[in-house]
């Protein structure tokens, strides 16, 4: 099922791994899967939850990005934009929005023809859907736990991209049914306060916390850096 849409003025995020595969900042990308990928030595991570602890920091940057880095390994991904207050997954593989997790979530449509395929090999999303009444609810319902145990036996790697965490308990829901949890912050604006509550909030649901992601490091040779 196809669902384009052409961008009506917002931001998509920038694809590094897949435009730019020989720039710093997707080397750096590599390095998170990388790290992730050596942290699954006792226990297999299939679902890993992106967030961060205030907008802006660059969680849904950092989700496409390591979603992309991982299909290129040749494994089956799956990018669910779980942000069901400002979702952007959308917007940054340019298809509709009309339907989506909550659609599924409610049996509006099947799994099947809401998962999309991407113009990246073995990369696949999920979209929100209709932005819904009750968030949070619709999270920590029967309906999404079910869900996702069917998503972790149909793909190698489901990522979800999250709201932050100070803002809503949306990403503590996910969090607790998550393999793991990587936490982004920026150089530039994350106060250290608010990261250390973030990961309280997030050890509290007793998610396994696998690394922080600094952003908007500069460097010489490039703008940004990611490191893990």
């Amino acid at each position: 099922m196809k669902r384009n849409l052409k961008n009506k003025g917002k931001d998509a995020v920038t694809l590094a791994p897949y435009n730019n595969p020989g720039q710093t900042i997707t080397e750096q990308f590599r390095m998170i899967r990388t790290n992730i990928q050596f942290s699954a030595v006792d226990q297999d991570i299939k679902t890993i939850l992106i967030t961060s602890p205030e907008p802006g920091d660059g969680k849904s940057t950092t989700a496409a990005n390591l979603a992309i880095t991982l299909a290129q390994q040749e494994k089956r991904v799956l990018l669910v934009d779980a942000d069901l207050r400002k979702p952007t997954v959308h917007y940054t593989f340019r298809v509709s929005n009309i339907e989506g997790l909550t659609s599924v979530l409610t049996k509006k449509i099947c799994r099947d023809e809401a998962i999309l395929k991407t113009f990246i090999p073995n990369l696949h999303i999920l979209t929100s859907g209709p932005k819904p009444p009750n968030p949070s609810e619709m999270l920590d319902s029967k309906a999404m736990e079910s869900l996702m145990e069917e998503l972790k036996s149909l793909f190698d790697f489901v990522v979800f991209d999250a709201p932050p965490v100070m803002a809503v308990t949306d990403p503590q829901i996910i969090a607790a049914k998550c393999d793991g949890v990587v936490m982004v912050v920026s150089s530039e604006k994350t106060n250290r306060d608010r990261a250390l509550k973030a990961k309280e909030m997030l050890e509290k649901v007793k998610s396994r916390i696998l690394g922080i992601v600094v952003n908007r490091v500069a460097v010489k040779k490039s703008k940004y850096s990611y490191y893990y």
